[in-house]
């Protein structure tokens, strides 16, 4: 019987489906790549002033950093080409759950992409929005929570208003600045270090019928470091279904410059939010350093001052965050920290004190303590 076009057709793509397959069995097909697990792990005990009115002692985690664990992977494809890719999950330690709950096995980031050295990188997945990848992350590190502030010195205080959807307290790191906030769906390019110059572009998709604008997420970023100095500016603004129908949402701006001075290391951070659809604005100021005894001892400190605008009834908070560190070896420390805040606003009753990672007090002021242990892997 002669065979058919069809027929024909599917043969085709078989033999060049099974040659392919061959190919990349064959010994010497595969390019040169690594897959790295890595890891963070911080645990420790926590005293609070108040917590709705009492006094607490607390076994905390991922206090000080987040406690995750992750896979990194790079493949060589050439011609200075690599395929990349990483897949991260933040858990309890002091429970073994994951963070938010089932199934968020790796929604702390999940990427694929390729990247070529001396352009820069493109990805594709759930990823870290432009304020933690150019405000947070080294070289710059214009961020006190970085370096010394931990959970304490995420911005928090009397500015729930805000109402941040999918934020647990409706304001933790409304800023965005350091890392709780990821962007699904997205695209981002960042660039290689150009004459100490690198920056970035995101789009995330809002994945709404008949509209590119709505729940969508675009982000800009830029730093430039240049011997012990180092500068940052990004910007980011998310829209979200509950918002006006995904057209409003939360805008961010940040700049900072940090600068090393022999043994002491120090940066000032500037960021603006705004909610879109209610026109709550908060505004940060923070200035702080940390300085090194030695190879083994540190010590950091950091002020900040918080102020609401009239939708948030002018509600303000200043902190002061301290942090003394120790390091057993390369990968392990102890730390101890404290940090205390005062607030005020126009409304009795609504202005109560409030520091990251702990209950609102019952009163404008608030003081935590705390010991803890960190390593890396």
């Amino acid at each position: 019987m002669e065979e058919t076009n069809k027929t024909r057709y599917k043969r085709r793509v078989a033999t060049v489906i099974g040659a392919a397959v061959a190919a990349l069995m064959m010994p010497g097909a595969h390019a040169q790549g690594s897959v790295t697990l890595y890891g963070i792990l911080d645990v420790g005990l926590t005293y609070a002033s108040n917590e709705n009115g009492h006094g607490a002692f607390l076994a905390q985690d991922s206090e000080y950093t987040p406690s995750i664990w992750g896979l990194h992977g790079v493949e060589d494809l050439g011609d200075g080409y690599k395929a990349v890719f990483d897949l991260q999950s933040q858990f309890f330690i002091n429970t073994g759950a994951g963070i938010p709950g089932p199934g968020a096995d790796f929604n702390r980031g999940a990427y694929v992409g390729i990247e070529k050295e001396g352009i820069g990188k493109l990805t594709f997945g759930q990823q870290y929005n432009l304020l933690f990848d150019f405000l947070f992350f080294p070289p710059v590190r214009l961020d006190g929570t970085f370096m010394y502030g931990g959970l304490f010195n995420m911005r928090q205080g009397p500015f729930s208003a805000l109402g941040i959807p999918g934020n647990m307290t409706g304001s933790l790191d409304f800023d965005e600045t350091a890392g709780m906030t990821r962007v699904s769906n997205s695209v981002k390019f960042t660039s290689a270090v150009l004459g100490g110059l690198r920056f970035g572009a995101l789009y995330g998709f809002g994945n709404t019928a008949g509209s590119l604008s709505a729940n969508n997420t675009v982000g800009l970023g830029a730093n430039y470091s240049y011997g012990t100095f180092g500068a940052g500016a990004a910007y980011n603004e998310t829209r979200y279904t509950s918002m006006n129908d995904g057209h409003d949402g939360i805008r961010n701006f940040g700049i900072g410059v940090g600068n090393t001075f022999g043994n002491l290391y120090a940066n000032a951070l500037y960021t603006y939010t705004k909610n879109t659809l209610t026109g709550a604005v908060a505004q940060v100021g923070q200035i702080g350093g940390l300085y090194s005894f030695n190879p083994f001892w540190r010590l950091g400190a950091n002020y900040q001052y918080i102020k609401g605008n009239a939708q948030l009834d002018h509600n303000r908070a200043q902190q002061v965050t301290t942090t003394v560190q120790y390091s057993l070896s390369k990968r392990t420390m102890l730390y101890a920290e404290a940090a205390y805040q005062c607030t005020g606003g126009d409304v009795a009753g609504t202005h109560n004190a409030w520091i990251g990672g702990l209950m609102p007090s019952s009163n404008n002021h608030q003081f935590a303590a705390h010991l803890g242990m960190q390593t890396f892997f």
